[in-house]
């Protein structure tokens, strides 16, 4: 897929005037990259985080994934996660919620993706952590009770549902009072009060609003190497994937250093 069809895909994607097909493309993306790409040390496909100074620990095995695990961290610091019921909606091939599990003392945590091939390849990966379980789901009818977590986590994800304000009213349900949402995703830069409007909907307090297109960019940066020896190995999909995972000239990334793509993160809290 040339740079050019590439950017025409998601503009038509970002302004889709249907969102079932929305949402049926991206289950169908994650569904083929999840058949294709099943390496046991990539557990992650989000574009990472790099803060200077921010040097969080992380086990010998857990280092070369530290630019995109930085991502969750951000999301999760200062947050009450020890003996909490965690939910990650969107969890993707499950790496975030792992590590959640494994470095924050959470009681237990649930990850839910809309993606069945995704799920079953989460479940494989990170076998080796009890505290994890992943369900399939739809992240605008998720199937739990409400009231069910104290902390909802939602990294990178959002811009591929159908209905952003339906997903934030489903995270207002099934938080517990007093419990926590902790948002990150990125928007063009005219859709980003969109963006807020929808998640207000979620009828919980906006605590903290912080722009980390930088950090996200340095990310990049930093996993540039590592990515493309991998892509490399994967001649079918290398032009895709080189977009997809937004390495340096890529559509992406050029929106990122350009400023018409913005990465934002959100926190908010639900009355007690």
């Amino acid at each position: 897929m040339s740079n050019t069809n590439f950017s025409a895909f998601i503009a038509v994607m970002e302004n889709s005037a249907s969102p079932k097909v929305q949402k049926w493309v991206w289950r169908n993306i994650y569904n083929l990259l999840s058949r294709f790409w099943r390496d046991r040390d990539w557990r992650f496909m989000n574009y990472g985080y790099v803060a200077a100074g921010d040097a969080f620990p992380l086990k010998p095995e857990d280092e070369p994934e530290r630019a995109f695990i930085g991502l969750y961290q951000q999301a999760v610091a200062g947050l009450p996660v020890e003996g909490a019921r965690v939910l990650e909606v969107g969890s993707g091939r499950g790496g975030g919620s792992r590590y959640i599990a494994r470095y924050h003392q959470p009681a237990s945590v649930t990850g839910l993706d809309y993606s069945p091939a995704t799920v079953q390849l989460a479940r494989r990966l990170n076998a080796d952590t009890a505290t994890v379980a992943f369900e399939t789901g739809d992240a605008e009818a998720m199937p739990f009770a409400d009231c069910s977590f104290d902390i909802v986590v939602n990294i990178e994800s959002s811009h591929c549902y159908g209905d952003v304000a339906a997903f934030a009213r489903e995270v207002g349900r099934v938080t517990k009072p007093g419990g926590w949402f902790t948002f990150a995703d990125m928007r063009g830069r005219n859709r980003i009060a969109e963006l807020d409007a929808q998640l207000a909907a979620s009828g919980m307090e906006l605590v903290e609003s912080r722009d980390i297109t930088s950090n996200v960019v340095a990310a990049l940066d930093a996993a540039e190497s590592r990515k493309r020896e991998r892509i490399g190995r994967s001649w079918l999909m290398r032009r895709f994937m080189s977009e997809f995972s937004g390495s340096q000239g890529s559509v992406l990334y050029k929106g990122l250093t350009g400023g018409q793509v913005v990465y934002v993160a959100r926190r908010y809290r639900k009355a007690s």
